[in-house]
Formats: C-alpha cells, structure tokens, sequence
C-alpha cells in the first residue's frame, strides 16, 4: 500500500512539474528531445554525444540536424527520461523511477561517488531527514577529474573539508530547472557561499559554470541535479582576481590606465577573455605603445575584451555573437573542447568563476577597430590596397590624430595593367580613394561632394539598395577606426574629367550620334553642368544609314529630338547601383520610359544589353549600347521616317499612324541667362550721400544653363557703411578706408522679367533699354560719399582697386525672394596721406557733373 501511495504521489508531482515547466529552456529542449525519440517508445528521450567522449547532451535544433556540437560529429543515444526507467520486456520507458530521500536518490541517478562522500562525512543523515533540499551533486567522472591534492584533501578530513565541500553543493529548498533562472545567485548551505545560476536559450543549465546533465529527479524531501564537475568557492571579483595574477599584470596595467579596472570590481555577470602577459608581448611594440598612449585607444581595447553576459564554456555548443562593452561584437564559439573567440583557438584556461562573473585567459590580444589606425581596418580581401598605401608613402601622410575616409577597393580590382603602372600615376589613382574629413556611412547622402587628398571632388550617389562613389559602388564591410572610416569597394574608383559632350567628341565610336545630337542643338545641353544618364549608340547602330537618311533625320527636329532624348534620362544613373535583377523605370527627357536592369553584372536597357557602362563625365555617366532606342508606344507617321528607322531597329516592332506627328520637345528643361554684355560706365546721381556707378564688361556675352524649374541665387550688395581712421606711418598721418558691404543671396524663381535702370541723360537711358532688350547684364556699384567730387583718376583707381566688389546680377526673377544668407564684407579702399580736396571741375561738352569724394572721418 506504501508503495503504490508512494507511486501515484510522484506521477502526480511529475505531471505537475512538467506543466509548470512549460515555460523553461531546459524543459523545452528535453520536451523535443522526447519528441525525437517517439519511435522508440514512451518517456524516451534522444541525445547527442560527442564522439570520443563521454558528453552528452539534449540537443537543440541546429546541432541535431548539424549532427555535431561544437564542430565534432555527435552520435545518438536514447535513453529514459529523467524520473522514469525500463521494464523488462516493454519498449520504451513506461515506468516511473521509484522516489526516495535524497541519499537514496543520488543512488538512483548513478551519483554514487558523491552518495559515498555523504556517507562517511555524516552528511546522509541528514540528507535522508526531514527538509527541503536541492543537491546539486558532482557525477562520478567529475570526482575523478578533480585536481588531485584537492581531492586528496578533501578524504583527509571527510568530518570537515568533504563535509564542508558537500554543503556547498546544497541549497536549503527544492529547486527545480524551471526555478533556476538566468542571472541568479543562490546561498548554499556552506557559509552563505553563492551559487551562480545560468539559465540559457539552447537549454543548458550551469551553476558555478557546471553544467547540470541530469537534472529534476524528485526525492522526497528534495530534488537532485547531477552536475559535471565539483564545486569550488566563489569569493573574489573579477577586480580582486587581476589584481593578484602575476600573470595578468599587462593587463592590469591598461585596465588601470583606462580607468575600465574599477568597472570590475562592480557587481554584475560579466565575461573577461583575460589577455596573458605572453599575449602582450606578442603585439608590435608600436602598436602598443601607440594604444596604451591613447586613453580613449586603450579603453577601447580593455572593453573590448569585456561581455556584460556571463558565458560558461559548458553552456557554448556552436558559435553565437556577444556584444561587449566596448559596443562591438566578438565571436565565441568552441571546436571541441577548445573555446574559441572569432574563429581562433585561443583559451588557455577557462571558467575561473568569481563573484562577479567568470575568466577566461586567452593567448592573444583582442584589438577593437575603434583603437586601429584607418591603415589597419583593411581586412584579406583589401591587402592589395593596404599594401600599395604603404609601398607608395601614403600611409605616413596618414597622420593618427587626424581624419580620414579610405575608399578601399577590393584586391580583384587591381589588374595587373594597373599594378605595372608607373608609381606615380598609381600614387595620384590611391590619393583619389583617401578623402580628407571622416564620413561614415550613414552620413553620406545623394549629391555630396567629397574632396580627396589629391584635390579631387569624388560625387556621391545613393540609391534603394546601393550607394556609390563615381564609378564604384560599396560591399559590405564599412569600418571605423581612431581616426577615421574605411569603406569596401568593388571597383578602383575613376574621377571624371571630362563632359558628356567632351567624352562623345573625343571617341570616334560615338561620331554619328554626335553629329545628330549637334544638328538637334543639343550639344549644349551635354556640355554644361547638371546631371544625366546618357544610353550612346556607338556608330554600328547606324549601319545602313545614308545620307540622304541622315538629312531626311535632319529636316524633321521634332522627330530627331524625340529619338535623341528617349536616350537621355535627368539623374546618375550607375550600373551597379541598380539591384541585381529587378526591373528600374526611368523616365527620359523625351517622355517615354527606360525599363533597367542589371543581368550577370551586365546593364541591360529594354532588353537591349549595354557594351560599357559607367563611363563617367563631369555632368553625367554614359552606358554604350550598339543599338538605336525607340519607345514602342511612339508611332510614326511619315513614310520615309519609318523606313529608315526600321533600317536602324529591328528588335522591335514600330507603330505606324498614317499623318501622326512628333510633339514639340521645346528646351524648356535648360534655359539660358546672359551674365555679361558691353557698356560704358555710367554716373547717376541718386542720393546727396551716394554716387551710383554702373560698369557691364565688354566683350561677348556668357551663357548659362538653367533647368526648368531651378531656382537660382542672385547676390545683392546692400549700401556699403564707410568707415575712415588716420595712421601714422614713419612720422606722417596716413589717411585709411574702409567699407563695409552688406551682401544678401536670394533664391528666385525660374521666370523672367526684367527691371528698368534709369540714367542721368537721355542718350544713356536710351542704351541702357536697348542693352536691357537684349538681354544682357548689368553690374552696379555702389560707392557711398558725402556729396564732394572726384577726380577722374580718383574714380579709375577706385574702379581697379575695387574692382572685385562689383556685383554680376543676372536677370530679375519673378517670384517672391527668399534670403537665404546674409554676409558682411570689409573693403580696404584706400590708404594714401592727406591731402587737400580739389576744386569742383566741369564735364568737357556737358552740363556740370557733381562728383563725390570720400570723406573722413
């Protein structure tokens, strides 16, 4: 009767236990484990152990389909379930292990070692009493690796130090795994010693960094978890450890410089990968001496190697990445029963457990990008470009209290034609890929300019999954270092030089195309700036083209302007920027689309597949193609048209409509502004204070490009203040001028109209309206006086001296002015000795004309 009470209390505790431990990872995992081994009969559960030893484990997902742990192959055992065991001739587990006190049970999980050791230390009666109790009990194999004078101590004096020992691996009350929470400290029955609990994702279960193997078998008055290994005392921090290690004292020494040693001495569950003094030693002396410099360096370096998680080298079956202190992630992972961090096998020692957290001593130095210089970021795929930084004297001119942005391409970007250049034109190709400021790459955007230290200003273009520098577009790997980012590129990047128009002239390819894109007077449209995607035809896309044809082209602009700028889109358009595979709509200038993709890292263009792209210009990249676009949705209707264009395009079908006409294209997407033309200076008296002279250059008038819709900043010079003070130079008084200009830029609008100058006389108001109707520009000058007049040859010295005050104005814009920046200029106008002011003189043939001196002050 006894044991049947005995029985259903223990299923009914287990049925309870395991509904209550829905939620843990170590019952969850054990709960797929069971699944797993479902075929082989109830309560049976599947582990993996490591082949040549004797762990095993509940395995989760990723190491059972891997069938490894820790990089070696794992083998599949089935065994019962915790709390339940065979009978003879059933499959399976279908019987419930029999509940005992806690000696007996230690017994039923084969800790018989430990069962032993609680017999002759006096713990067993106690542990077979009344109470509450949690054993977490070393397994046999754990005794015998126990260092041996530590286990030879322990029989000498089972009545104390076994007993003592025990104790430690005791809580009083019932812990089960779902009430061993991460991160928590528990008190053992010994002194109040903490036990640290770590509870993980992939199930494992640690206590002082031992891992449980065997865990909730339920006694009577209490629950046992096997453990893999004896407990020792936790007393000191992480602090307290460094600071007595002999073989820690380089360390010691940065963590103390970096003021990061304090930090450790601090409560919490931390993880240090210890560096040794060997490891030290192993650094180049300059790169240490530089770091332990550096306070900001050597603090990187310090945290660097700091986790603000604990990690147990029994809770790492595969790699995981961990963030550390200094904001960075290293990567721990194992091979066998080695730890390693970032791939290397570097743990000497590991799982010395202290208060605060656990130490693993590690043979190698843990450097921290944010404590190289930018010349050390490079990574193996960007030796080539390291390499000849440093062959050609760049790398000094990297100074480590400057700022700087390498543009590193990949090692397969350097031919071996560009590797055999002379050494100075690669010095001038690397100082294009090392930017003078330090940009990361969250701060780049569309449009930015970035000026290299060999003068050159590189565009940056940034598109949905893309961001490129001229020709070349970035990979992943951006990194930032001390003093500065260094960005990973696919391509050696090729600054332009040159316009659209300029590149298409100078490449005889490209000759028929352009002689169409002058007849169609747009040539001007590719030789001033903006930015444009140009698709060129070489010559062969005219094959068969006469010059009747040609003429026939030429007559019908309408027509020749459509086709031409079907081929031009508004924008940097880069091949490579364009995400592989997926089809871009660009919208051209004649109106129809552009359909783009990148196929095998090959432009294709409405199916048409480019023979060059990124040919890049000062104003615009241009993709070679080797065949005439035509919009598909435009019909032509002209006859002769259609023949000559089915000549030229075969890879479509063109729409005829009998009398169908081209739009008109007017160039309303560029607009021209005159900002000089030809006067003679004109004096007009405005104010009793102020003389106005208005000076335009002669010569022919400039011409600008406007795009429809662009604003355009005009710079207005306010009154100038002037401001007079006397020096005395070598014993004579000098007198000084200064004038201050207030200068105002204004956005205007794109629309024009024009503004009325009037002018003493009538001859000069009547050229300065005809100068006005045709467009030109004038320039005005302000000189602030008091009423007395000038010499000539006062106003011909002012006018050559000044000459850089006089304002360019272009055309007034209609539109409410916007004030966009203010800036007050000071002028020195002249330094000369006093002298007596002249009479007034007459004008030769005129009436008289008031002119104005500078007065003093």
């Amino acid at each position: 009767m006894k044991s049947f009470f005995l029985f259903t209390f223990s299923t009914f505790l287990l049925s309870a236990f395991e509904q209550a431990a829905a939620s843990a990872h170590y019952d969850k995992i054990l709960t797929h484990s069971r699944i797993r081994a479902r075929d082989q009969g109830p309560n049976v559960c599947a582990l993996q152990q490591v082949m040549g030893t004797k762990k095993k484990y509940f395995s989760t997902c990723r190491n059972w389909y891997q069938g490894a742990i820790c990089g070696k192959k794992a083998t599949v055992l089935y065994e019962c379930c915790p709390g339940y065991m065979k009978m003879d001739g059933m499959r399976g587990c279908p019987a419930v292990a029999p509940i005992d006190h806690v000696y007996g049970t230690l017994g039923i999980v084969g800790a018989t070692s430990t069962q032993h050791y609680s017999d002759i230390s006096k713990l067993r009666e106690e542990i077979e009493g009344r109470g509450s109790f949690t054993f977490f009990a070393p397994s046999n194999e754990a005794w015998e690796q126990l260092n041996s004078e530590i286990h030879r101590n322990l029989i000498d004096n089972v009545n104390i130090e076994l007993y003592n020992a025990l104790h430690h691996h005791m809580v009083n009350k019932r812990m089960l795994t779902k009430d061993l929470k991460n991160g928590m400290t528990l008190v053992s029955m010994y002194n109040d010693q903490k036990l640290l609990i770590n509870h993980y994702p992939n199930g494992v279960v640690t206590v002082n960094c031992a891992r449980v193997i065997h865990g909730n078998q339920i006694a009577t008055n209490g629950v046992v978890h096997v453990i893999d290994r004896v407990l020792t005392a936790v007393g000191n921090t992480i602090q307290d450890f460094i600071e007595v290690e002999d073989d820690l004292s380089s360390l010691r020494a940065a963590a103390i410089t970096s003021d990061v040693l304090d930090i450790l001495g601090r409560p919490g569950h931390y993880t240090l990968f210890a560096p040794t003094n060997e490891a030290f030693e192993r650094l180049p002396r300059g790169i240490l001496e530089r770091i332990m410099g550096d306070k900001v360096a050597s603090e990187a370096l310090v945290k660097f190697h700091i986790l603000n998680t604990l990690q147990c080298s029994e809770a790492i079956t595969g790699g995981a990445v961990y963030e550390t202190l200094e904001g960075n992630t290293v990567e721990v992972g194992c091979d066998g029963e080695s730890l390693t961090v970032n791939g290397v096998k570097m743990v000497k020692r590991k799982d010395i457990v202290t208060s605060n957290g656990v130490i693993h001593l590690i043979d190698k130095v843990l450097i921290p990008d944010s404590a190289k210089q930018v010349i050390e970021l490079g990574g193996d795929q960007q030796t080539t470009f390291t390499d000849l930084v440093a062959q050609l004297g760049l790398a000094s001119s990297l100074r480590p209290e400057g700022q700087y942005t390498l543009l590193a391409p990949l090692n397969g970007a350097f031919s071996d034609d560009t590797l055999r250049m002379d050494q100075r034109l690669l010095k001038k190709i690397l100082q294009n890929h090392i930017i003078k400021v330090k940009v990361g790459l969250n701060e780049l955007y569309n449009g930015q300019e970035l000026e290299t230290i060999g003068g050159k200003l590189l565009r940056v273009f940034v598109y949905r999954t893309a961001v490129c520098i001229e020709n070349s577009c970035m990979v992943r790997g951006s990194k930032e270092g001390r003093n500065g980012f260094i960005h990973i590129f696919r391509q050696i990047i090729n600054p332009a030089e040159k316009t659209l128009h300029e590149m298409l002239r100078n490449d005889k390819r490209f000759s028929v195309f352009l002689s169409l894109v002058k007849a169609a007077d747009l040539d001007d449209v590719l030789s001033r700036p903006g930015q444009w995607t140009l698709f060129v035809p070489t010559n062969d896309a005219f094959k068969g083209l006469t010059d009747d044809d040609k003429d026939i082209l030429i007559r019908d602009k309408n027509a020749l302007r459509n086709i031409l700028l079907y081929h031009l889109t508004q924008g940097v358009f880069i091949a490579s920027g364009f995400e592989p595979g997926v089809t871009n709509i660009l919208k051209t200038i004649q109106g129809g689309k552009l359909y783009l993709k990148t196929v095998n890292d090959t432009l294709v263009v409405n199916e048409l597949k480019s023979r060059e792209s990124d040919l890049m210009a000062t104003n615009g990249v241009i993709h070679v193609i080797d065949k005439l676009l035509y919009p598909a949705d435009l019909p032509v209707g002209n006859d002769q048209l259609l023949t000559i264009l089915k000549k030229l395009i075969k890879y479509i079908q063109i729409k005829f409509v009998r009398d169908s006409t081209f739009k008109e294209i007017p160039l309303t997407f560029y607009k021209i502004n005159i900002i000089e033309s030809n006067v003679q200076p004109i004096i007009r008296k405005e104010d009793p204070s102020i003389t106005q002279l208005t000076k335009l250059i002669e010569g022919e008038p400039e011409f600008k490009i406007v795009r429809e819709g662009e604003t355009i900043t005009k710079v207005i010079h306010g009154e100038p203040i002037i401001k007079t003070y006397t020096k005395i130079i070598d014993g004579r008084p000098v007198e000084v001028t200064e004038k201050k200009v207030t200068e105002e830029r204004i956005i205007q609008g794109p629309e024009i109209k024009y503004t009325r100058i009037t002018a003493g006389g009538s001859d000069n108001e009547e050229k300065l309206k005809k100068l006005l109707e045709e467009e030109v520009t004038k320039v005005t000058k302000f000189i602030e006086g008091d009423g007395h007049l000038l010499e000539d040859e006062e106003i011909k010295r002012l006018l050559q001296g000044a000459g850089t005050e006089y304002t360019k104005v272009t055309k007034v814009i209609e539109g409410e002015p916007q004030i966009i920046e203010r800036e007050i200029k000071k002028v020195h106008l002249e330094e000369a000795p006093v002298r007596k002011v002249q009479p007034t003189k007459r004008t030769q043939g005129g009436t008289a004309r008031r002119r104005t001196r500078l007065a003093y002050s």
